[in-house]
């Protein structure tokens, strides 16, 4: 009896274990087939299978239903004046389990509330009477290479999920008004495509995962494809307990559970973007 306590909790240990080695093993697929652009050997790759593998894209690109599906949700981005309006957009266009993944905190998002709290509790005052006029010179330096914006999108992971265009529309957009990119170790488009798209400034987002050869080769693409910088994420060794993302079973790459397909086909403008598309 005094032996059972101690069998569950290895019992246990080994379930976590072996979660945790197959979640790694997809995690190194999903990096090493979209960062790099390597295939992964046929008995890793088998793990993961969903609609783009059996080629459901390649039918529904045929039928160009897109516009149809989209027509509601440029209405309402039309008539959305600041970023609240786009964020409710974004709502309701997007599956839940996706906006929820970018909208959402840790735990009881105290942090996430005090951080939205503090900003507006800064006041900006003007100038006058002193000549200036548009437009105004925002120019600065971020990691040391000149930006004509004083801020810039953060790395986000899988960016694909929340629009077919993804890293590569964010990458345009920070290329157009002059400021600095940055890509997700977990991004959904290529190092490379990426320093080919854009040639402003770049920062690489890093995981230091106990894979050193696979930190090293990502490393060496960033570099090869024109990045600028790191941001090295140090706070990876524990996951942040995301109490939405573990509603909604959450996970990169995505799972294709029953209430994920339910939720999919409440959102069929984002549903029939992300199966065909890439």
């Amino acid at each position: 009896p005094r032996s059972i306590p101690t069998f569950l909790k290895l019992a246990s240990l080994h379930t976590q274990c072996t979660a945790d080695l197959k979640h790694y093993c997809t995690i190194s697929v999903f990096i090493k087939e979209t960062l790099l652009g390597t295939k992964a050997s046929p008995d890793t790759a088998a793990m993961v299978i969903n609609p783009h593998k059996l080629g459901v894209h390649k039918l529904l690109k045929h039928i160009p239903l897109n516009a149809i599906f989209d027509a509601p949700s440029k209405a309402r981005l039309r008539k959305a004046v600041n970023i609240a309006d786009l964020r409710l957009c974004a709502k309701q266009r997007a599956h839940k389990m996706v906006f929820d993944y970018l909208d959402a905190g840790a735990d009881d998002e105290i942090s996430l509330r005090r951080g939205k709290d503090a900003y507006s509790e800064l006041e900006m005052h003007f100038h006058i009477l002193s000549g200036l006029k548009p437009p105004l010179d925002l120019s600065t330096k971020i990691f040391g290479k000149d930006v004509k914006l004083p801020f810039f999108g953060c790395p986000t992971a899988g960016n694909r999920m929340f629009h077919w265009e993804g890293e590569t529309a964010a990458a345009r957009a920070a290329q157009h008004h002059g400021t600095l990119y940055g890509l997700s170790s977990l991004a959904t488009t290529g190092i490379t495509e990426i320093g080919k798209l854009t040639s402003g400034p770049k920062v690489f987002q890093l995981y230091v995962w106990k894979d050193r050869e696979l930190v090293k080769d990502v490393l060496a693409k960033a570099k090869e494809g024109g990045f600028d910088a790191l941001a090295l994420t140090v706070d990876f060794t524990w996951y942040g307990n995301r109490e939405r993302d573990i509603r909604n079973d959450f996970s990169i790459p995505p799972k294709y559970s029953l209430n994920q397909m339910i939720e999919a086909i409440k959102k069929p403008a984002w549903a029939y973007d992300f199966l065909s598309h890439e």
